[in-house]
């Protein structure tokens, strides 16, 4: 029977084997009941069947989600809803079978959680945009949209296009299944956890109205998940687009627009950020290009701040991998953007508190002066400057350590020079 047919997909052998392998690889936290994915994995060989039978009679009941806070960059905290690694599974390979569903209808101008589409796409897109003379942009801002979802609406879009009442029941349990907070559970009548493996295929299939109303009226946008800005060519559109999209997020959709970060502006703007990237005006190109925004910059380089502690007492090998996995993680997602010279200063403040971290650990007079030694210095030198009482800045900074502990050393040692990476990957490009 065709209604069944997606349920059985679902359940099938093939497609639950391929759901475990994702969420292993995802890896991620326990829910609220503490399984971890190794655990998960021997309980499903014991009760896959039961497990089975129990979402096919509609008796299986998902567990709450666990309330994580993760703090923002820019301030406040994002909620996220940590679903059991059960449940993960499950939501899964419901994903799984339902998005090639939706694909064929979601919009060409929606690039996130989609399959071979990610955000340098988006940004290049909007970057045509841009200097095709659409020089106004209607940044829409959804407030606390993963949590503002209307159940019964976006269950009527996705029982538009799957049929299977299975199927549908159990999606609307995972909508309802509750959150714990402290231990508390309270009930969730609107929203959709951000963190289950589901959500982001329901809120694209949410925010897919909003692409083809977008479309209907003829204008240019660019969307990422929640992330929305729409292109225009004066700043009078511009204003008037922003209310007549906003009445029909609000009453159209349910959702919330909020007004006091919702902006009209231009590309260059410094206070225009979009999915990281700020933008700026090329005379060299006569057009708009991309770099990584003040603020991504700011975090790149706190992060790489806290790594670089000499007060954490770790060795060098361990600093290095860990600095390493920042640098490779924040210069390929930004790679598309112009950011030579920012990369270059901050390679630079790097090595110098690897330098400070270094002098720190050396800790003694007799160490300092051995491992000068073997780094090339004369034995009186070494002497010397073992003894010296300058600080650890001052030293760090001097032709003491820098002759000595030189970039190459480092580079030997398997650091990451954030400029040179990113030139490398910019060649791959």
């Amino acid at each position: 029977m065709q209604e069944n047919r997606t349920l059985d997909r679902i359940l099938s052998r093939n497609n639950l084997n391929d759901a475990f392998r994702q969420v292993e690889r995802n890896k991620g936290a326990a829910g609220i009941d503490g399984m971890t994915i190794e655990e998960a994995n021997e309980y499903l060989r014991q009760h896959k069947e039961e497990l089975i039978q129990a979402i096919r009679q509609r008796n299986y009941q998902p567990k709450p989600v666990r309330r994580v806070e993760i703090p923002k960059p820019s301030g406040g905290v994002r909620l996220l809803g940590i679903p059991t690694v059960i449940d993960r599974v499950i939501q899964q390979a419901i994903a799984q079978v339902l998005t090639p569903v939706f694909e064929e209808y979601f919009h060409n101008s929606s690039y996130g959680f989609r399959p071979n589409r990610n955000a340098h796409m988006a940004i290049a897109q909007g970057l045509s945009d841009m200097n095709e003379g659409y020089h106004w942009i209607v940044d829409i801002d959804l407030e606390k949209f993963f949590d503002t979802v209307n159940h019964d609406r976006l269950m009527n879009l996705v029982s538009r296009k799957i049929t299977d009442g299975d199927v549908i029941s159990l999606i609307r349990k995972y909508l309802v299944s509750g959150i714990m907070v402290n231990g508390q559970y309270e009930e969730s009548l609107v929203g959709t956890p951000q963190g289950g493996n589901l959500s982001p295929l329901l809120s694209n299939i949410l925010l897919n109205e909003l692409d083809q109303e977008l479309e209907k009226r003829g204008l240019r946008f660019v969307r990422y998940a929640d992330d929305c800005i729409i292109f225009v060519k004066s700043e009078l559109a511009a204003r008037r687009v922003m209310r007549s999209v906003t009445r029909y997020i609000e009453e159209t959709l349910g959702l919330t627009v909020n007004t006091t970060k919702s902006k009209v502006i231009k590309p260059n703007d410094p206070s225009f950020k979009f999915l990281g990237f700020g933008f700026y005006w090329s005379r060299a190109d006569n057009g708009y290009q991309a770099k990584p925004h003040a603020i991504s910059i700011k975090t790149f380089s706190y992060k790489l701040h806290q790594l670089s502690k000499k007060s954490w007492g770790i060795d060098m090998a361990y600093r290095i991998v860990r600095l390493n996995q920042v640098i490779r993680g924040w210069v390929n997602y930004f790679k598309i953007g112009n950011m030579y010279t920012k990369l270059k200063k901050i390679a630079s403040h790097l090595r110098y508190r690897l330098r400070m971290c270094i002098w720190h650990q050396w800790k003694t007079a007799k160490n300092r002066r051995k491992a000068l030694v073997k780094l090339g210095m004369s034995d009186y030198n070494a002497y010397v400057n073992s003894h010296s009482s300058k600080g650890t800045a001052r030293i760090a900074q001097s032709w003491v350590m820098t002759t000595t502990v030189t970039n190459k050393i480092l580079a030997r040692k398997g650091l990451l020079s954030p400029d040179s990476y990113y030139l490398k990957q910019k060649h791959v490009i």
